[in-house]
């Protein structure tokens, strides 16, 4: 078992630290992106606007009058209250950038140029500095100006196409595109301050969602391109495997088990289903014959669960070495055993009170994971950054971060 989660006495010891992120964001992509960089212990300000701030503070009030997705996306940031349109505002805020090491921004398109803080105009002042613009549909092409949200991209890449029953198409039922969009930039930002280490010079990183999401769906695309149509949809089963998907015991317990080989479906057949003859049925011969006959095998495999329990079916797949995982209902993964087991879960502040979330899925082995910061309350940080950016000579911009969390 592994050592119980043990934060550090110094809040500022992550591999990060020092670092200074300046992020004007919304929503999802880019406050995930960001998360990660605090996570890591970078001091992430967070502009957002007066009164109202990031959107998805009014998300839903599930956390203590709290939005989920706030909570989720934003520990470990400040917030600071700007009207950047405003020539105060405006002013402050270039203040800010002059201290950044990256500026992170997801506003709408063309925003960030008329705001004065567009890649281009900062290259010439800070040759070093390191930009992130994360956009639906990228910078160019006739899609640049569209608005982009989560469902809508899953739409544009096709993965709705994909996803549901063969009756119904479906969404995820995460921001995926979002989420993947995020995960790109926080990994194009990390590339980028590896650059600048052995350069001196700063990069624009560039990150769509359309583009982020139609990574994923790279499989997908080569099936259907190559192989003349696209994968079927089939609910919660694989649609070019079998069997792999759900089985329900006769106590209510659902267990989806997958197989990926020969060996395994000899193995299944002898020990799970205990009809060792079917392995020399022509119409399982391998894996292509088995989706040809998805429906024939799944009826085969639903009458040797149905007289089963969950647990009894649980004890043939370990017995037979077959992968499987039970479908946990969310408060079920929330007392996950094996989360537990590895101590992933920890406590962190919020203008609520005390909260509690998992630590960030990386294991640095010989660093102790790093303390999960506080959920700002809108403008929470305003007077204190403020007051910072005031002590600090303009040419020191790297010089003097600290954090307040």
């Amino acid at each position: 078992m592994s050592e119980p989660y043990a934060p550090p006495d110094d809040p500022t010891t992550g591999p990060l630290s020092g670092l200074v992120v300046v992020s004007l964001e919304q929503a999802v992509a880019a406050p995930f992106a960001t998360r990660q960089l605090a996570d890591l212990g970078a001091r992430v300000i967070k502009v957002e606007r007066p009164g109202s701030g990031d959107l998805a503070r009014g998300y839903d009030r599930t956390v203590r009058g709290m939005s989920s997705h706030f909570v989720w996306l934003n520990r470990g940031k400040e917030s600071v209250q700007l009207d950047v349109r405003s020539p105060e505002g405006n002013r402050h805020l270039h203040a800010l950038v002059q201290r950044a090491d990256v500026l992170v921004q997801n506003l709408a398109p063309g925003a960030a140029a008329r705001l004065g803080i567009g890649h281009e105009t900062l290259a010439s002042s800070r040759p070093d500095l390191i930009t992130c613009d994360i956009s639906g549909y990228g910078s160019s092409g006739s899609y640049r100006d569209r608005k982009a949200y989560d469902l809508l991209v899953q739409c544009e890449t096709g993965l709705v196409s994909l996803t549901g029953t063969p009756d119904t198409p479906s969404k995820v039922g995460l921001s995926i595109a979002d989420i993947c969009a995020g995960m790109y930039a926080y990994s194009g930002i990390l590339t980028a301050l590896i650059t600048r280490d052995r350069t001196g010079r700063g990069s624009q990183v560039e990150v769509s969602m359309l583009e982020a999401l139609g990574e994923w769906m790279g499989y997908a695309e080569y099936y259907t391109r190559y192989g003349g149509t696209a994968p079927a949809r089939t609910g919660a089963s694989h649609a070019t495997i079998a069997p792999y998907g759900p089985f329900t015991g006769r106590d209510g317990q659902t267990v989806t088990l997958g197989l990926q080989n020969e060996r395994e479906w000899a193995s299944f057949c002898d020990t799970v289903l205990r009809r060792p003859e079917l392995c020399d049925d022509p119409r399982f011969a391998g894996n292509a014959d088995r989706v040809a006959h998805r429906a024939e095998l799944d009826t085969v495999v639903e009458d040797v669960v149905a007289a089963l329990t969950g647990d009894e079916l649980v004890a043939r797949l370990e017995e037979a070495s077959i992968a499987y995982g039970r479908r946990r209902t969310m408060e079920e993964f929330s007392t996950h055993p094996q989360l537990r087991e590895r101590h992933r879960w920890a406590t962190f502040d919020s203008p609520v009170g005390e909260l509690k979330g998992l630590i960030p899925p990386v294991t640095l082995h010989g660093r102790r994971p790093p303390r999960l910061g506080r959920v700002p309350a809108l403008g929470e940080h305003t007077a204190s950054v403020l007051a910072w950016l005031a002590e600090q000579p303009r040419n020191s911009h790297r010089q003097g971060a600290h954090h307040v969390r």
